[in-house]
């Protein structure tokens, strides 16, 4: 399989580069990448209807993956229950090595192809569920394996990567493949394929929460009141939409715990 995330970088001597030639050439290539994706679109919408259909039934979403494609699975998990309120353990995100993980590299975790779905059995994931193996290169071994056994077990899969077909595509119910091209540093798929995945990421978990109710209009109307500027952000929404004062807005959002239950507590 050629790789193209593997692929020569267009720019040669780098190192020899002034800063600002460094900057505008890692800026050129960034440009690149909302392009790739929008042409994914479709497949995009076709991984978010499946998705969106499971999780109504009750399915939890699942991402696994490793390095940087992992870190974005786990950030993109960790950041749905502040900003729509959905339980803690309805969006998960593993990482190959574990948590810890997260901030150092655990050796050789990602060419594991058993551990990913011991790592799933521990959530006790099962058929209403979905999995999205996130691998820039499409090859990495843990994702690949822990697609298989969830297919295996019935279980929705799907993927996002950064080159064409690849062993993750051959398990993914639903293969989004984001051809973002060779990186600027040969090889670092933190930066394009990392921009790439993350854009997508933003689509799917963002679209998919919209369409199970988490969004009135365009507000966050369910997130968690976590600090003072959320709070702030919150009363604002009460405020518009009830058209009464700010402190009127703050106590009704303080004792109700979301703009929707304060909404709705008022009107009713």
């Amino acid at each position: 399989m050629i790789r193209i995330t593997e692929q020569e970088s267009n720019y040669n001597d780098i190192d020899q580069m002034e800063v600002s030639a460094i900057l505008k050439g890692i800026n050129n290539e960034d440009q690149t990448v909302p392009l790739a994706v929008e042409k994914c679109i479709p497949q995009i919408e076709k991984l978010v209807l499946a998705v969106t259909e499971r999780m109504k039934a009750g399915g939890r979403l699942f991402y696994i993956g490793a390095g940087t494609s992992g870190r974005l699975g786990v950030v993109d998990a960790s950041e749905c229950p502040p900003t729509f309120g959905v339980p803690f353990d309805e969006v998960v995100g593993i990482i190959a090595g574990g948590d810890k993980a997260i901030r150092r590299a655990v050796e050789n975790a990602e060419d594991d192809i058993e551990q990913a779905w011991l790592d799933l059995e521990q959530f006790n994931i099962n058929a209403k569920d979905s999995l999205i193996g996130i691998a820039a290169s499409g090859t990495t071994p843990y994702v690949v394996g822990g697609l298989t056994q969830a297919r295996e077990n019935g279980i929705l899969t799907g993927c996002i990567i950064c080159n064409q077909g690849g062993p993750v595509v051959a398990v993914s119910d639903f293969p989004v493949e984001v051809v973002v091209g060779p990186e600027f540093l040969t090889g670092s798929t933190r930066m394009k394929s990392g921009t790439a995945q993350k854009l997508v990421l933003n689509m799917l978990s963002t679209t998919v929460m919209i369409k199970l109710g988490r969004v009135k209009g365009n507000k966050m109307v369910d997130m968690q009141l976590t600090n003072h500027k959320l709070v702030d952000r919150g009363t604002q929404m009460v405020m518009n939409e009830l058209k009464i004062d700010y402190k009127e807005a703050e106590d009704l959002l303080i004792r109700y715990g979301s703009v929707r239950k304060a909404v709705e507590a008022y009107k009713n």
